[in-house]
């Protein structure tokens, strides 16, 4: 799909008190998920993740046909042996939080040219990189009918270990038949905190000379970006401290 205008951003929007206190918040539910049991490690489709004594290569910033090539894999192989993620989260749903962060999505929908029809929003998804952390190459999300969200029902549907719904599946009732058509992440500490940790685009190999992009215009504190779920993009590994970032999703009806 062809648009003007592949992402739009807001520029240090968020003062650094704000932002604090959306790191304390998602910190603390990540300390409070660990005391009632609850794994934190960021998951992904077709759990691809990294995994306590998990072997596999990380795949950090390159592609499948990358690490092909330089382990002497064969496709099927690379995709068993390599993870694409690695990070730790938590989920925000609060009320001041969606009051502060929606109107700059709604803002980006509107100026960007796309008007999408957007219905409802995900919880945020709190995410902290630690030096090594990352997360390869991929979509939030196709937007087509195909990838629309599933009623999840408890014993019959696809489930995780823990009893969650599977990816795709959701109790949502708000978002069952929705995909997710705009994605935003919010760079929630300095620059100066972390190096590496740089969220990059791959606007495809029709865009000659624009391929990829990395996204410099959001490294300071409290900068939103926001772009078509269906955009493929990567976060590259953090070298030093630590990076901290807020994700959202929101959803509508499936594009026609």
């Amino acid at each position: 799909m062809h648009v003007d205008n592949k992402y739009w951003y807001f520029k240090s929007v968020l003062s650094p008190d704000q932002c604090r206190n959306i790191i304390d918040s998602g910190l603390n539910k990540i300390e409070e998920s660990k005391k009632n049991g609850i794994d934190t490690t960021a998951s992904t489709y077709g759990d691809t993740q990294k995994k306590e004594g998990d072997e596999k290569i990380a795949l950090n910033d390159k592609t499948l046909e990358e690490v092909s090539k330089e382990k002497n894999f064969k496709r099927t192989e690379v995709e068993n042996k390599t993870y694409i993620r690695d990070s730790e989260v938590s989920w925000l749903n609060e009320k001041w939080l969606y009051d502060l962060i929606l109107p700059y999505l709604h803002s980006a929908n509107k100026n960007a040219g796309w008007k999408y029809d957007i219905e409802n929003s995900e919880a945020f998804q709190f995410t902290v990189y630690r030096p090594g952390g990352f997360y390869g190459w991929h979509m939030d999300g196709n937007s087509c009918h195909n990838s629309v969200y599933k009623r999840f029902v408890p014993g019959i549907t696809p489930e995780k270990e823990n009893g969650d719904p599977a990816p795709g599946y959701t109790s949502i009732e708000d978002s069952i038949g929705k995909v997710r058509k705009l994605s935003m992440t919010i760079n929630l500490n300095s620059p100066n905190d972390y190096e590496g940790g740089n969220l990059n685009f791959d606007f495809g190999p029709h865009n000659a000379g624009t391929r990829y992009h990395e996204c410099v215009e959001i490294r300071p504190q409290g900068s939103i970006i926001v772009f078509p779920s269906y955009t493929h993009h990567q976060v590259t590994p953090v070298t030093r401290g630590i990076r901290y970032s807020l994700v959202l999703w929101s959803l509508g009806k499936p594009f026609r």
